[in-house]
């Protein structure tokens, strides 16, 4: 097993993405470190509560970390680059990315009762369950076909084909 390596996934909104993802990530933290990075393209996601101090030091402007003894919450206004996201998480032997197309990582598409082709150009893998018939599409031979449903095969996947980071 090599350290710092990482692998992204990505498919169309509700095709199962996040569910993947948790599965291989607990499978994976039993004898790995494990880091994911989730990308939010709309903007939408919200982690601070209204009021709470550390919203309203967000509110300032400032990049604000919160430290507990269980964990370290970083609010930044800046996007950072994938690069600067790996600096900050220092330790990890596997690195899941949900999203951002654009980078260079071996990447898996997920899909579920239909596949967009227009995913096979920045994809490696695809991860379908039975709602797809592969009959019904040209995959493109340099292209894996996974079960979305056997979580090992996916691990097995990323162990092979992960990018040192």
């Amino acid at each position: 097993m090599q350290k710092r390596s990482a692998v992204a996934f990505t498919g169309p909104s509700n095709s199962g993405k996040t569910t993947i993802i948790e599965k291989v990530a607990r499978v994976l933290i039993q004898e790995s470190n494990v880091a994911i990075v989730k990308n939010d393209p709309k903007d939408k996601a919200t982690f601070d509560v209204e009021g709470k101090d550390s919203w309203k030091f967000f509110q300032t402007g400032a990049e604000v970390v919160v430290t507990s003894p269980t964990r370290t919450t970083y609010f930044s206004h800046r996007q950072k680059t994938i690069d600067q996201i790996i600096e900050m998480i220092g330790d990890f032997d596997y690195l899941l990315v949900e999203g951002l197309k654009t980078l260079p990582l071996p990447r898996i598409a997920v899909f579920r009762n239909a596949i967009d082709e227009n995913y096979f150009h920045y994809s490696e893998a695809i991860a379908i369950d039975d709602s797809i018939d592969i009959r019904d599409y040209e995959i493109p031979a340099t292209i894996d076909i996974l079960d979305l449903n056997d979580v090992g095969q996916i691990i097995d996947w990323i162990k092979t084909h992960a990018k040192a980071v």
